[in-house]
């Protein structure tokens, strides 16, 4: 097994912003030797003084002792020029994110560093490849991305280059691993692992808006309430900046030749171009200035759920509504097999009815497309739930040939089972579904592409990103089968490529196995 660099080893950081400072703290508390290079006179020196401070705040609530507060500290200096670290056995760089910059700075550094030091770049989208190709010896390279803020964030990607030494790359996997952190390896493609397979989440959201399905707010809590996520799209989009999420957006689309995959977006392109870049300028998708009132998700108001109610099947769905419904009290029916459902068979896919109107989960189709082609004009869709039995809020929508008084109907059932409910104008895979299908599918991508393991696709998204679930064992507990058809319906809805499915889930629909067997 390969080792990590030991304790003595000492740890050049050069660039001292947020993120140069907190991989420098996570190095001193591994108890590394750390030395901080920055350009701008002051920035190491100011760095220093406040990572001691986050030491001792750290030790004041009790999260390390006052004394390995002190050690830490005292592992800590400013340095003032590149020859200060010539016994270095680690060069990180946080430095702007410039494909110029980088390979000067590390080619200089070549002829100051002995043979044996590693470079790690913490670039975010730069190509690995790319900053190696400037060097004698590009082997010695290879990316170390840690995720903001890097004291807090578990996730460190160690990325190859084309050059990249194989036991370098691994030397830094085991040390990210030393210093409390769970590392990934991934292949230098653009965005790495996570700024890649993310994209999705950001993209369906604004499509979803652009078609005027939903607003910003009720987008946000269907995927908090029903998903899961930590933060909705929006939200997340405004916290990072739009400067900086629509500028990865765009680094990728170009990066890969103008992948419809990836497709940046009007509406993001307007606030950039407005300089709304999200919290940090007061506007974005929301209005962050003072007096500003943070709008509300749409959620229908209170109907009644009348008519007969019929259970169907044992789908996730299905269970979690009628343990839910048992808690409200509500008589109900179950048809748990063909004979008891006579004129609607199981493979009909219906999740419960009431009254007149039949409700599914949506498999990407339009509810209004579903209800042509199925003959049951009052079909309701819902969303897909991280949790249906825990999830708060559903996103639905009805076909345009549902009577009102039967979508009221559905609502009503719906509020009864203890779901606020969010109605959607009627948008192929509705909100959470065709976001994690996308997810799902981008995350095959890259492993079938070879930038990752499955289990590295799941870990980056749970850990970089916070997501719920990883993508690929999200997909599994949905159905791979079931995510290939939400893809191939929005597909054929859309008509773009966009959708196309990855032949990583291709391959293990065929098979009948989960992606993770």
């Amino acid at each position: 097994m390969t080792q990590p660099l030991n304790r003595e080893s000492v740890i050049a950081v050069i660039g001292t912003g947020a993120m140069g400072a907190g991989i420098a703290q996570v190095a001193a508390a591994a108890g590394h030797p750390v030395k901080l290079l920055d350009a701008r006179s002051d920035a190491a020196a100011r760095a220093v003084a406040g990572i001691r401070a986050q030491f001792a705040k750290l030790a004041e609530k009790g999260k390390m002792t006052a004394e390995a507060a002190q050690a830490a500290g005292e592992r800590l200096s400013a340095v003032e020029q590149l020859a200060d670290l010539a016994d270095a056995a680690l060069v990180v760089e946080a430095i702007v994110e410039s494909l110029e910059a980088k390979q000067k700075l590390y080619a200089d550094l070549e002829a100051i560093v002995g043979k044996d030091c590693l470079f790690g770049t913490n670039t975010s989208s730069i190509s690995v490849t790319a900053i190696g190709a400037a060097l004698k010896h590009p082997e010695r390279l290879a990316g170390l991305h840690f995720f903001n803020p890097a004291p807090l964030m578990a996730l460190v990607e160690i990325v190859s280059g084309l050059a990249t030494d194989k036991a370098v790359a691994d030397t830094l996997f085991a040390t990210a691993n030393a210093w409390g952190k769970t590392a990934v390896h991934a292949k230098s493609t653009p965005g790495f692992i996570v700024n890649r397979v993310a994209r999705p989440y950001y993209a369906e959201a604004l499509r979803v808006a652009q078609e005027g399905a939903a607003d910003y707010a009720t987008i946000d809590a269907c995927c908090r309430e029903a998903g899961g996520f930590r933060m909705g799209p929006f939200e997340l989009m405004d916290m990072i900046g739009h400067d900086v999420n629509f500028a990865v957006t765009n680094s990728v689309w170009r990066a890969f030749y103008n992948d419809q995959r990836f497709l940046p977006s009007l509406i993001q392109q307007e606030l950039v171009d407005a300089g709304f870049f999200g919290k940090k300028t007061g506007r974005g998708f929301y209005d962050y200035r003072e007096g500003a009132v943070r709008p509300a998700a749409q959620t229908e108001a209170a109907q009644a759920p009348a008519g007969k109610i019929t259970v169907f099947g044992e789908s996730a769905a299905a269970e979690a509504l009628a343990e839910r419904l048992e808690h409200s009290g509500l008589t109900f029916s179950r048809a748990l097999d063909t004979d008891a459902l006579k004129e609607v068979p199981l493979g009909d896919g219906r999740v419960a009815e009431i009254g007149r109107a039949a409700i599914y989960v949506t498999d990407g189709r339009s509810a209004t497309q579903r209800a042509a082609e199925s003959g049951v004009a009052n079909t309701v869709l819902v969303d897909l739930a991280l949790d249906y039995s825990k999830a708060t809020r559903i996103a639905i929508a009805a076909a345009e040939q549902c009577d009102p008084v039967a979508t009221a109907s559905a609502i009503g059932l719906l509020q009864a089972a203890g779901f606020a409910v969010s109605r959607c104008l009627d948008v192929p895979g509705l909100i959470v579904m065709r976001t994690v299908a996308m997810l799902a599918n981008e995350a095959a991508d890259a492993v079938n592409q070879g930038v990752c393991s499955e289990a590295g696709a799941d870990q980056a998204m749970r850990l970089g990103v916070n997501y719920p679930q990883g993508p690929l064992a999200w997909a599994d507990q949905v159905g791979v089968a079931a995510i290939r058809d939400v893809l191939a319906n929005l597909g054929t809805s859309y008509g773009e490529d966009r959708y196309r499915i990855s032949p990583l889930i291709q391959r293990a629909v065929f098979a009948g196995r989960k992606i993770h067997d």
